[in-house]
């Protein structure tokens, strides 16, 4: 039995259970467990034991995240104790079962037991979670208990936008192997259908070093970079493009030709940046804005900031998606003008001038990210400890926060620029394949949720039938 519709503290009661079963097979064992199932290691050698070990706790983990609570779920305790070694070609079940609801705080008491077919317990244990405050849909990039495994999340997403068509996207002067390399990665995995916009010769003599031919890919021939930024905003502006990605210019050339009225890419709404973090220590997607464009935004600015994070998390299917606004305290104090923003921000919300998510504000970081700290502080709240988007005061905080996760917490990045009319990958020099392909499914995935007009218009439609 799965969890449907008591995934909350309220629906679920005490024998509730949820089970899998599955199987390490030498075909679909990822690592570590990879030199397990072909032998490398053997039955008796302790690493066989902690690998396999290691799959029976990620697999009760998979039970209670996808197919006990989903969204909005957070994992406080879990602890798995291995009794057996068991035959890697025999599937094992895992069965999760409600044993304690406490009611202050609202949080669950699961039992986690592992069989083989024959019923033997090959592990059992426990884990304490705080259900989510209310039921929603799933999200294309779904959230997971804490891992240590990096880029994880990013898979998923990938693998969520690969069952779209690919998008039209003006990759702007790739003239350098790892910009060149990421668009026809992104386009070998179905993302996008890239138009090479720059130098033509440059852009093949990247080609020839990266060892990779061109053959059926437009080439948009531009002399320089300013004029490939230029050529690629008329592409969009000709509707033959949905996207544009960075290649090896500066961000400012791009955005130049982007913020440029007559190129018509600009709308009502400022431009702003949304990084999605794959933090392996969060529990699920984190959005982190803006960290790039807006360098002290204004109230009104932030406004639109806010909205464009939001509009990028519900075309994910995080709905509602819950938005810390951060500043340094948690109380409104005039001498910290951030706090005078957020409680701004959040009444603007409760006015719908802000729409399609749960705003709170002013959250300190450990109020916004951890239920606990929220909790030591006495902050109820429905966003505090379960944020899935933070909004930072300014550029410069928003940078360096998304960085420390990067280079502290092994965190993952990937991002994109909205408000344009259509969205733009802003690639790093420093961003690896998998970064750059998580940004292609990003755009991707949002360029189709506005083909289709949005959360309002989709459920428009099928409220009219």
């Amino acid at each position: 039995m799965r969890f449907r519709g008591k995934n909350t503290f309220d629906g679920l009661k005490l024998g509730d259970f949820a089970e899998i079963t599955r199987s390490l097979g030498q075909g679909e064992a990822p690592a570590p467990f990879s030199a397990v199932a072909s032998g490398a290691i053997g039955a008796g050698d302790a690493a066989h034991h902690v690998a396999q070990s290691s799959w029976l706790t990620a697999l009760v983990l998979e039970v209670i995240d996808a197919h006990l609570f989903g969204p909005g779920a957070r994992l406080l305790e879990h602890r798995l104790d291995f009794e057996r070694s068991w035959a890697l070609a025999e599937p094992v079940t895992a069965r999760v079962t409600l044993r304690e609801k406490i009611a202050e705080p609202q949080e669950v008491v699961l039992d986690c037991i592992c069989v083989d077919q024959a019923k033997h317990t090959l592990a059992r244990g426990h884990a304490r979670v705080v259900p989510p405050a209310q039921k929603s849909r799933s999200p294309a990039m779904a959230p997971s208990a804490p891992s240590h495994e990096v880029g994880a999340r990013y898979r998923e997403l990938i693998a969520a936008a690969k069952r779209l068509p690919p998008i039209r996207t003006a990759v702007v002067h790739p003239c350098d192997e790892a910009s060149l390399v990421g668009a026809l990665e992104a386009a070998a995995e179905g993302l996008i259908v890239p138009i090479l916009v720059g130098p033509e010769s440059k852009i093949r003599a990247a080609a020839e070093t990266a060892g990779r031919c061109l053959d059926g890919v437009e080439l948009v021939a531009a002399p320089h970079s300013h004029a490939a930024a230029e050529r690629a905003a008329a592409l969009t502006r000709e509707g033959r493009v949905e996207a544009l990605m960075k290649g090896a210019l500066h961000t400012d050339e791009l955005m130049a030709a982007a913020l440029d009225p007559a190129m018509g890419l600009r709308t009502e709404r400022r431009m702003s940046h949304v990084f999605a973090i794959d933090a392996p220590h969060y529990p699920k997607p984190l959005f982190i804005t803006d960290a790039a464009i807006n360098i002290y935004p204004d109230l009104e600015t932030k406004r639109d900031i806010v909205q464009n994070a939001i509009d990028l998390a519900r075309a994910l299917m995080i709905d509602p998606p819950r938005v810390a606004i951060l500043s340094a305290v948690e109380t409104v104090t005039p001498k910290i003008p951030s706090t005078i923003d957020a409680a701004a921000l959040c009444k603007m919300a409760d006015r719908g001038q802000i729409t399609g998510a749960v705003l709170d504000g002013p959250l300190a970081f450990d109020n916004a990210v951890s239920r606990e700290a929220a909790r030591a502080k006495g902050i109820v709240s429905a966003v505090a400890g379960d944020a899935d988007i933070l909004v930072a005061p300014d550029l410069e905080a928003a940078n360096m926060l998304a960085k420390q996760l990067v280079y502290l917490a092994d965190a993952g990045i990937a991002g994109l620029v909205l408000g344009a009319r259509v969205p733009i990958m802003l690639t790093s020099r420093a961003d690896g394949v998998l970064s750059r392909l998580a940004s292609a499914a990003l755009a991707q995935i949002f360029a189709h949720w506005r083909r289709r007009g949005g959360w309002h218009q989709a459920e428009m439609k099928v409220e009219s039938h």
